[in-house]
């Protein structure tokens, strides 16, 4: 009886324990009470990071305390001790630093010729080899309808020099579930895990702002930014004289260390509105186009933190029209500037997850830096289990 006993307050007190150790935090603007997405919170203990979701939400489990690192681009950045996180939800006001009415900044040299300059300086920065442990999610919809859903946890292993990256893809745990038309080809599944990272190292999402021809196509505006004054905020925005799908881009970089911290694009409805569609067969019809990635320098490692992807188009079929959106995030967990060791066998040689089957060995996606939101959560309860 005493054996018994003992087995229950021990598993009394690890419940207890483990309960005590999950914690969440809502983030929002101390003005506005409005939830802040992309907060990056770094655990000094442990080195996770997380990021916050368009809730303004981060979850994680600690044990011990730690010193909690709390930074955004706009927001100013804390430092916090874990043990004053006295319940399981806490709810933490940031101080939103950005004015307004930034300064415009004026330069000899073309912001063009600036910005490739700053592109060739982050490629030489960033920490090469290194491994990324990233957890991945990734929706799928059709025709208005989320018909899969698939989300995994990998380490990117970057290899090769400044100028040539190569990685390989080890996938530790992924699952896959839902309904796939099977007249949608595999090549609208999800983004390729074999460039994409590739991608993100090299700054291939800028090189159309690059070209020559894109200094008549586009307005470069060169801005201070308060929030921290030694960064400089660059927008390239399509001129109204050019029509077709052009993005606008933001690039957030330090102009002391000569490095990227953020970029985005997006494509403005009112440019779809205006497009000519295609109607051959085979032929797509851009819809929405958006994408963002953060970078962290951390001591002396430059890496990517995480990226948020999402397009949409109409693919024209010979008896309809079927619609395509795909949502896609990266989140990098941990960082490690260490080669490791595997064998040419565990490297990950498929396109997406969608061709892998369902790897599942612990409840991952609860510590994986990245928490669904309500809606989300929605979703993947009711995408069906194939």
């Amino acid at each position: 009886m005493k054996n018994y006993l003992l087995i229950f307050f021990l598993i009394f007190c690890y419940q207890v324990s483990s309960q005590d150790n999950e914690k969440k935090i809502i983030f929002k603007d101390d003005v506005t009470n409005l939830p802040i997405e992309d907060v990056s919170v770094f655990i000094m203990k442990t080195k996770q990071i997380l990021l916050s979701n368009s809730q303004g939400m981060v979850g994680f489990v600690l044990s011990g305390a730690s010193n909690i690192q709390i930074s955004h681009s706009s927001y100013k950045q804390i430092t916090i001790r874990s043990n004053t996180l006295k319940e399981v939800d806490n709810i933490i006001y940031l101080k939103n630093i950005i004015n307004e009415l930034e300064e415009i900044i004026i330069t000899k040299r073309h912001p063009q010729l600036i910005l490739k300059g700053i592109i060739v300086n982050s490629i030489k920065k960033l920490t090469v080899p290194a491994r990324l442990k990233v957890y991945c999610r990734e929706f799928f919809k059709v025709n208005g309808d989320y018909s899969c859903y698939n989300d995994g946890l990998m380490n990117f292993q970057i290899l090769g020099n400044k100028k040539d990256f190569k990685t390989d893809v080890l996938v530790e745990q992924n699952r896959t579930f839902g309904l796939i038309d099977d007249k949608i080809s595999n090549d609208l599944l999800g983004y390729n895990l074999n460039n994409i990272m590739e991608n993100y190292y090299n700054f291939k999402y800028l090189n159309i702002i690059l070209e020559p021809k894109a200094k008549k196509e586009y307005d470069f505006v060169l801005k201070g930014y308060s929030a921290n004054k030694d960064y400089y905020l660059m927008t390239v925005t399509p001129t109204d004289e050019i029509k077709g799908l052009l993005d606008t881009f933001t690039i957030l970089y330090d102009t002391k260390k000569k490095i990227i911290i953020e970029v985005s694009s997006t494509l403005d409805p009112s440019r779809v509105a205006q497009k000519k569609d295609k109607t051959s067969v085979g032929s797509k019809n851009l819809l929405k186009s958006y994408f963002k990635s953060i970078y962290r320098l951390d001591d002396d490692n430059y890496y990517l933190v995480s990226s948020k992807e999402e397009i949409g188009f109409e693919r024209i079929e010979k008896k309809r029209t079927i619609k395509i959106e795909v949502k896609n995030y990266f989140v990098t967990t941990n960082f490690s500037n260490q080669s490791y060791t595997y064998s040419e066998s565990e490297v990950f040689k498929d396109k997406t997850l969608f061709n892998k089957k369902n790897v599942i060995l612990s409840n991952y996606w609860n510590l994986s830096g990245l928490v669904a939101t309500d809606e989300e959560q929605e979703i993947i309860n009711n995408i069906p289990e194939e």
